[in-house]
C-alpha cells in the first residue's frame, strides 16, 4: 500500500452535501492538513465537491495511515455538521 499514490473518494451519505458553506470546506481543508502530518502522508492533490472529495495521497511505511486518516476525516467531519444542524444519525438533513 505504500511507495504508490492512491486516488481515493469518499462521499457523502446518501450522496447528501458535504460542504454546504465556506466555513465546511475550511474546516475539512484544516483537519487534513493536520492528519496528513500526524499520518505522514504526501498529499499530491485535491479537490473538494459539494456531496464528494477526490484526494490523491501516498503512504509512507505504515500500512494503516491512509485508513485513519479517512477515518479521522470522516469522523471529525460528521460531529463538525452534526453540531452545527443540531442533530445526528443517519436521517440528519441539511
Amino acid at each position: 500500500m505504500h511507495g504508490f499514490p492512491h486516488h481515493i473518494v469518499q462521499r457523502g451519505h446518501n450522496r447528501q452535501p458535504v460542504f454546504v458553506e465556506r466555513r465546511d470546506f475550511d474546516y475539512y481543508l484544516a483537519n487534513l492538513q493536520e492528519w496528513k502530518q500526524v499520518y505522514e502522508l504526501e498529499m499530491f492533490s485535491f479537490c473538494l465537491m459539494t456531496n464528494h472529495v477526490h484526494l490523491v495521497v501516498q503512504a509512507n511505511d505504515n500500512l494503516t495511515s491512509i485508513p485513519q486518516l479517512m477515518k479521522r476525516r470522516a469522523g471529525r467531519q460528521t460531529c463538525f455538521v452534526s453540531a452545527l444542524e443540531k442533530c445526528s444519525g443517519s436521517f440528519c438533513k441539511k
